[in-house]
C-alpha cells in the first residue's frame, strides 16, 4: 500500500466478546472495505463512512479501533488528530479494522486506568441496540453501570443511567449530592449501604464513577406504583411509539410498561405521561404550520423589507427565521463588517434554539442582526440559517464571522460566504485553554497562562505573538502544541486576515436571556414577539442618546483615541529621506516603527487592527498638523452610530386572534388564545385543564407596541419614531362641568 494511505475494514452490527484474558473479539455482523488516506479531515472520514455504508447516518455511532498487536484496547477516532494517528500507526499493515459502533443512551465507557498509557484509550462495553426501533426491556438495563472507572459524556448521563439500573435492579434511591461536578447517591432501603459516587475525571472532560457498593443488603421491590416512573420518565419512553401510534391508549401503555419494565402504572400516571409527550411532539409542530407562517406574513407587511422565513418538516420539526429591516439597514450601513454567530438556549424554553448573528455598533454594544429558531444546534441548521441570512444581506462587502466553530461552522461559513474570513471567539478559545490546565497549577500559574494566551490573541506582529507562545512553551509544551494545532490565523492578531476592529467576543447570549421570561415557558411566537419588542425598544433608546452626541467619534472610541494620544507625546518623529510625498516618518521610542499617512498604516500594525490610529500615527498628526478624527474608520462616528439606529421596528397585530367582526376589533372566540369560560362538562376532561394560577401571572400588555410589562397610557415608545402627541387641553367651560 502507498505510503499516506491503508485499507479500512468496516465492522458493522456485530458484537464484542471478551475471554479470560481480557482480549476482545468481534463477531458476526457485515464488513465493507474503503481506502483512507492520511489527509483527510474527520469531517471527509465521516462521510466516505456515510457514502460506504449506504448513507448512514454517522453522527449516531462511534468509531474505534485497535492498536497493531493489542486486542485488549479500543482506541477512540473522534477529530483530526485522532485520524491521522491511526494512519500513522498502522501505516505499515495492509489492513485496519475500524468497528461502527452505535452511540447507546447512558454513553457508558471504561477508562483503562494506567499511567503509562499516554493515549488515554478508552474501552467501549458492548452494546449493540437494535437502531430501527427503541424496544428496551428491563434486564438490558442491569448493566448499565458496571464499577468504578466507568465514565459518562455528563452528570446528566450519569443520573440518567442511574435511573434504568435502579428500575432494573427494583430499589429506591436517594440523592446525596447533585451537581455539575459530583452527584453520590444511597439506598433508601432500611440499613442498606449500597452508595454510589460520580465526579469529573482527572482530566476534567468526563464524568466518572469513583465509588459504589458491589452488593444491596434490602430485598428487591415488589413495586406497584413506582417512584421512579415518572410523568416526564413515561413521556420520555413511550414518545417514539406515540409518533408512530398516536392513538396508543393509556390502558396499553400501561400494560407495556408492565410486560417490558416490571412496573405496575395505573391509568391516571399513564395518561399524564401520554399528556406529556403528545406535548412535546405535536404541539410546537402544530404551531408552526398553523401561526407561524401567519406570523411571517404580519412580519413583512408591518416591516417593509424584512425576511420572515418558516420551514416545517415531517418530524415534527421547522425552523423559523427573522431578520429585520431596521436590524439589516443598521447592519449594513452604520455597524462594522463583523458578525457573530452563536447558539442560545433560554432557560424557560428548553427544548428551542436560538441561532443567531449579531454585530456591535461604534459603541462596542450588541446588535443583532437576525435570528432562527430551532430544535437543536445542528451542521443542517446552521447551514440553513446561513443561507437565509445570506439572503438577507446585500453583497457589497466582505464579512468577517467569529464563533466557536462547533457544528460544523468551520466547514458551513467559508461554504455559503466563500470570500469571508472566519475566527474564534475569545470566550470560547480561553474557556477552552482553561479546560488544558494542568490540575496542579497554582491558581496565580493558571491566571499567568491566561494573560499569556490574551496577549498572543492581541500580538498585531509576528515577534511578539513567537515571544508569547516562547513563554507558554516554556510552562507546557502541551498547551503550545494545542495552541498551535488550532491555527494561530483563526484567533491572533498576528495573522488573522479578518477585520475584527478590536472586537473578539459578543456576549449575546445574556442579552438574549434578560430578555426572555425566565418562568414561563413561551410560545414561539410569543418568544419571538418579545425580542421584537425588547430590539424595537433597544433601538428607540440608543437612537434617542445618541442624538445628543457631538459629532466626531463616539465616546468610547473617543476615550480609547484619547489614551493613545496621551501616549503620543513622548515619541519622536523623522520624516523618512526616501519619501518624496512626505507620507513617508519614523516614529522613534523603544524601537522604530516606519508610519505611512496615506496608506492608513503602521509597521506595529495596531492601526491595522483596531481601526483606530496608533500613538505613532497621532505623533504623526501632531507633528504634521493633521487630524486624528479623519484617519479613524468610519464605523467608529457619531454618523455611522446614528445610522445603525435610524429605522424603527414597527409593532405587529397579535396574528393568533382571530378576524375582526366590528369596528372595535372584536376577537373571534374559536381562535381566542386564552381559554374561554364555560360551563364544565360532564365527565373527565380531555385534556388538563389551565392553571388559574398562570392566568392571573400574564404579563400586561401594551395595545400601542404590543410589548410586556405596560400597557397603553405608560406606554413611552412612538410609533414609527414619531413623538408621543401632546393631551389636548379642555376648554374653559368643559373644565367647569368636570368641577361641577
Amino acid at each position: 500500500m502507498g505510503t499516506g494511505q491503508i485499507v479500512g475494514v468496516l465492522q458493522i452490527g456485530g458484537e464484542f466478546t471478551t475471554d479470560a484474558d481480557g482480549l476482545m473479539s468481534y463477531s458476526g455482523g457485515e464488513a465493507h472495505a474503503m481506502l483512507i488516506k492520511s489527509d483527510w479531515t474527520f469531517s471527509a472520514f465521516k462521510h466516505e463512512i456515510s457514502s460506504t455504508l449506504n448513507n448512514l447516518k454517522v453522527d449516531q455511532f462511534l468509531f474505534k479501533y485497535f492498536l497493531p498487536k493489542n486486542n485488549r484496547t479500543l482506541i477512540s477516532i473522534s477529530n483530526d488528530k485522532d485520524l491521522r494517528r491511526m494512519v500513522e500507526f498502522h501505516a505499515e499493515s495492509e489492513t485496519t479494522y475500524i468497528y461502527v459502533i452505535k452511540k447507546v443512551d447512558n454513553s457508558a465507557k471504561s477508562v483503562v486506568a494506567d499511567s503509562a498509557t499516554p493515549t488515554h484509550a478508552i474501552a467501549v462495553v458492548p452494546t449493540t441496540p437494535d437502531g430501527s426501533k427503541r424496544q428496551k426491556v428491563c434486564a438490558e438495563w442491569k448493566d448499565v453501570i458496571t464499577g468504578v472507572g466507568q465514565v459518562f459524556e455528563s452528570p446528566k448521563d450519569f443520573r440518567d443511567a442511574l435511573h434504568k439500573y435502579a428500575i432494573a435492579h427494583r430499589f429506591h434511591y436517594r440523592f446525596i449530592k447533585n451537581d455539575s461536578t459530583r452527584v453520590t447517591a444511597e439506598c433508601t432501603g432500611e440499613d442498606c449501604p449500597w452508595r454510589i459516587h460520580a465526579s469529573k475525571s482527572p482530566a476534567n472532560i468526563d464524568f466518572m464513577i469513583k465509588k459504589i457498593s458491589e452488593t444491596h443488603t434490602c430485598e428487591s421491590e415488589t413495586v406497584k406504583s413506582h417512584r421512579l416512573a415518572s410523568q416526564r420518565w413515561v413521556a420520555s419512553v413511550i414518545k417514539e411509539k406515540l409518533r408512530d401510534s398516536p392513538h396508543y391508549r393509556p390502558r396499553d401503555i400501561a400494560n407495556d410498561l408492565q410486560q417490558e419494565y416490571g412496573l405496575c402504572l395505573n391509568y391516571s400516571q399513564a395518561w399524564r405521561g401520554r399528556s406529556i409527550a403528545q406535548k412535546e411532539l405535536y404541539s410546537a409542530h402544530d404551531e408552526a404550520c398553523i401561526q407561524l407562517p401567519l406570523f411571517c406574513e404580519s412580519i413583512k407587511e408591518t416591516n417593509p423589507g424584512s425576511v420572515a422565513t418558516v420551514v416545517t418538516m415531517e418530524d415534527s420539526k421547522f425552523c423559523f427565521f427573522v431578520a429585520f429591516h431596521a436590524s439589516l439597514y443598521g447592519f449594513e450601513h452604520g455597524c462594522r463588517p463583523l458578525l457573530f454567530l452563536d447558539a442560545v438556549s433560554a432557560k424557560s424554553n428548553k427544548q428551542w434554539k436560538l441561532l443567531t448573528a449579531t454585530s456591535v455598533d461604534g459603541q462596542g454594544d450588541v446588535f443583532p442582526v437576525a435570528f432562527t429558531v430551532v430544535d437543536n444546534e445542528s451542521r443542517e441548521n446552521w447551514h440553513w440559517f446561513l443561507e437565509q441570512l445570506k439572503y438577507s444581506l446585500s453583497a457589497s462587502h466582505d464579512i468577517t464571522f467569529i464563533s466557536n466553530g462547533e457544528n460544523g461552522l468551520w466547514d458551513e461559513v467559508p461554504l455559503v460566504f466563500p470570500d469571508s474570513h472566519h475566527g474564534y471567539c475569545m470566550d470560547f478559545l480561553i474557556g477552552a485553554f482553561k479546560r488544558q490546565l494542568d490540575d496542579a497549577w497554582t491558581e496565580e500559574v493558571r491566571d499567568a497562562m491566561v494573560e499569556l494566551l490574551k496577549r498572543a490573541i492581541f500580538s498585531c506582529t509576528v515577534d511578539e505573538f513567537n515571544l508569547c507562545m516562547e513563554q507558554i512553551k516554556s510552562e507546557s509544551d502541551k498547551l503550545a502544541e494545542w495552541l498551535l494545532e488550532i491555527k494561530p490565523e483563526r484567533w491572533s492578531d498576528a495573522f488573522f486576515m479578518g477585520s475584527r476592529y478590536g472586537q473578539y467576543s459578543c456576549n449575546i447570549s445574556s442579552t438574549v436571556l434578560d430578555w426572555i421570561p425566565p418562568r414561563h415557558e413561551l410560545p414561539v411566537v410569543q418568544l419571538v414577539d418579545t425580542i421584537r419588542c425588547k430590539l424595537m425598544d433597544m433601538m428607540y433608546t440608543r437612537r434617542e442618546s445618541a442624538n445628543e452626541w457631538p459629532d466626531g467619534l463616539t465616546p468610547v472610541a473617543n476615550q480609547k483615541l484619547q489614551e493613545e494620544v496621551s501616549k503620543a507625546h513622548s515619541l519622536n518623529v523623522m520624516p523618512t529621506e526616501s519619501d518624496g510625498d512626505g507620507n513617508l516618518f519614523k516614529v522613534c521610542d523603544d524601537s522604530v516603527n516606519v508610519v505611512n499617512i496615506e496608506k492608513f498604516d503602521c509597521t506595529c500594525r495596531k492601526w491595522n487592527v483596531s481601526g483606530l490610529p496608533c500613538m505613532h500615527a497621532i505623533a504623526v498628526f501632531e507633528h504634521t498638523g493633521q487630524y486624528a478624527y479623519d484617519y479613524c474608520v468610519q464605523y467608529f462616528t457619531t454618523k455611522c452610530y446614528r445610522s445603525t439606529y435610524s429605522m424603527s421596528i414597527n409593532p405587529i397585530p397579535d396574528v393568533i386572534l382571530g378576524p375582526t367582526t366590528s369596528t372595535d376589533n372584536c376577537q373571534s372566540l374559536a381562535t381566542f388564545p386564552f381559554p374561554i369560560r364555560t360551563r364544565r362538562r360532564v365527565g373527565r376532561p380531555k385534556e388538563k385543564p389551565a392553571d388559574p394560577r398562570i392566568t392571573i401571572k400574564r404579563a400586561v400588555r401594551c395595545s400601542r407596541c404590543k410589548g410586556y410589562g405596560h400597557n397603553k397610557a405608560t406606554c413611552k415608545i412612538p410609533i414609527s419614531g414619531e413623538a408621543l402627541p401632546a393631551l389636548p387641553a379642555l376648554p374653559p367651560a368643559e373644565l367647569s362641568d368636570v368641577h361641577n
